[in-house]
């Protein structure tokens, strides 16, 4: 029987097609993760002052998605050893996509911390995943490096919602950006 060691492949392989697109795919997904959890803090001003929630009830609504976020962490992080990487991640981004639109559909400050709370799941459950994908399919002389790189995805996510915010919550209400 001939014993193949999977790990030292994956370690040894030189940087190819396989590597770029799983490096695209994750630095997307990152990117994507920034924008949402910076996209609250963008528009709370203006959702303060169409709800006329005070600043503590503001908070309270913008940190809905930190909490959820170290809940998605915890859960789905582990949950992924169980029922894989990638299902894991779609799933994430189908949680953190759906439920940030539904967010700007919302009217009350209730109704928005649930849908950023349940947002929050895939934000957090995303990070651990694609950290772990990077990881195991870069190989080693680079793997730091792509992982680094993957993870700027997070700023330029940041800074998107910064630019759309900007642009246009003012002329088209702050709705707009969680649909974004």
């Amino acid at each position: 029987m001939q014993y193949i060691d999977v790990h030292k492949i994956a370690n040894d392989a030189k940087f190819n097609k396989f590597h770029a697109k799983v490096l695209v795919w994750c630095f997307i997904i990152i990117i994507i993760d920034g924008y949402d959890i910076a996209v609250a803090g963008i528009a709370i001003p203006s959702i303060m002052e169409e709800m006329g929630v005070s600043a503590s009830t503001a908070g309270f609504m913008a940190s809905s998605a930190l909490f959820g976020m170290m809940v998605g962490a915890i859960f789905l992080g582990a949950i992924s050893d169980k029922i894989g990487r990638r299902l894991t991640i779609a799933i994430c981004v189908f949680l953190f996509s759906v439920f940030t639109a539904l967010a700007g559909m919302t009217n009350d400050p209730i109704s928005f911390s649930i849908m950023r709370f349940i947002a929050g799941l895939g934000i957090g459950g995303v990070m651990p995943n694609v950290v772990a994908q990077m990881t195991e399919y870069a190989p080693k002389k680079i793997r730091n490096f792509m992982t680094a790189l993957m993870f700027s995805g997070y700023a330029i996510g940041g800074i998107l919602a910064a630019l759309l915010g900007k642009q246009f919550i003012v002329e088209f209400g702050w709705q707009v950006v969680f649909f974004a």
